[in-house]
């Protein structure tokens, strides 16, 4: 209430009213409470003010004389570098020796498919076409189910089965007979079968049938391949995992589709020749390896593996008007996607077909689709009528040196 009045004219006004003493009272007390006015709106904007922001501290780094180093980052694994699937398969072949015909529907069929195909005359053993043959010749690879109508061949030759009596049990309301085990590449059955030959049966037969030995005659580049002289351990399956899945075996095209033309032929192992170009085709004389006298034995297995085709496991390979028997298998080997399928036509042909890849693509079902396309290309050229059955056909003897197995 004295904001605007002069502490002189306060003095003078007390001088006149009242007596000094008291005058001098009332200006302390008036000095006092406007102090004491003055002091609060100093603290109120004081409160009001915002506040100051905290000094930055000073940071003294200390470096050690010998620091110690950073510890170094860990590299995350490197990813394996997977097999090509798709590429160029007849990039770096020689064609020279090959059939041009039966070579362009090879190659057509296969496509850019990492694979590779052998065809080759049933009733002879010469060698038609090896398309990929960087692969053909590259080493062996497991057979997976391939392998078993080897496997089937030697149970009936051993008694094991017969051509009336084939049917395994597999379960208490489970049986299953030669012809369905093949079409389906029943994994049980073949395992039942070798456990019961035994690994030395089932060795010597697939010697006999050439297997773990070179089944070209001249072939220089063709690797041997190996079987397993000791089965797996009891606890991996044993004997039985060599004659459902092919395990331990090393087997090459050239073996598979030599077998296999002596199924198409009925019994005949021929050497496979790859005659050069300066070689005439009437000229070629084949060459007979061993007999194996199949006798009926080889009924069942046929009548297995055109079920495949009609309706089992193989069944791409079915065309309308083109007889086909084959088998196809399915597995894996190291990082590579193994697709096999063996078979042959009525007409004359044999083909074996590997697929090696690193994505799954459908295996042996879609090497049997492969095979199938080959069989279509070349009978629509009506080219499959060259290769008919030729019994008047001259041969030299089976070989009085064999080769050496290689087990």
């Amino acid at each position: 209430m004295f904001a605007d009045i002069n502490g002189c004219e306060v003095m003078n006004v007390m001088t006149h009213r009242f007596s000094p003493v008291l005058a001098k009272a009332f200006l302390i007390v008036f000095l006092c409470s406007l102090t004491a006015f003055a002091q609060k709106n100093v603290i109120a904007k004081t409160d009001t003010a915002p506040k100051p922001a905290p000094a930055k501290r000073k940071v003294i780094a200390i470096t050690a004389e010998n620091p110690k180093p950073k510890p170094a980052k860990r590299r995350s694994p490197s990813r394996k570098v997977k097999l090509p699937t798709y590429g160029n398969p007849a990039i770096d072949d020689d064609q020279s020796s090959d059939d041009p015909v039966v070579r362009a529907a090879v190659q057509e069929a296969l496509g850019k498919i990492n694979g590779a195909v052998i065809v080759v005359q049933s009733d002879t053993g010469r060698v038609l076409s090896i398309v990929n043959q960087k692969l053909a010749f590259q080493d062996g690879y497991q057979p997976c189910s391939s392998f078993k109508p080897a496997v089937a061949l030697a149970a009936l030759s051993e008694g094991i089965i017969s051509e009336e009596s084939n049917s395994l049990q597999l379960g208490k309301r489970w049986k299953l007979d030669l012809d369905d085990a093949l079409a389906q590449s029943n994994n049980l059955y073949f395992e039942k079968l070798g456990k019961t030959l035994g690994i030395e049966k089932l060795q010597w037969y697939a010697h006999q049938f050439g297997f773990g030995e070179q089944a070209g005659w001249g072939i220089q580049q063709e690797p041997p391949g190996g079987f397993p002289s000791e089965p797996p351990p009891a606890r991996e399956g044993g004997v039985g995992k060599i004659a459902s899945f092919g395990q331990g075996i090393s087997m090459t095209l050239f073996q598979l589709v030599s077998f296999t033309a002596a199924l198409a032929n009925g019994g005949t192992l021929y050497y496979l020749q790859y005659p050069q170009p300066s070689d005439s085709v009437e000229g070629f004389v084949p060459r007979v390896k061993r007999y194996l006298h199949f006798g009926d034995s080889a009924g069942s297995i046929r009548r297995g593996m055109e079920q495949a085709v009609l309706a089992g496991t193989a069944r791409r390979a079915k065309q309308p008007d083109v007889s086909i028997f084959g088998k196809t298998g399915t597995c894996s080997q190291g990082q590579a996607r193994l697709g096999w399928f063996t078979g042959y036509s009525k007409d004359g042909l044999s083909v074996a077909v590997l697929l090696h890849t690193g994505l799954k693509i459908g295996g042996g079902p879609k090497a049997s689709e492969i095979a199938g396309k080959i069989f279509r290309k070349l009978a629509d050229k009506n080219y499959l009528a060259h290769f008919s059955p030729q019994p008047h056909l001259p041969t030299a003897p089976p070989a009085l040196i064999q080769l050496t197995p290689q087990f």
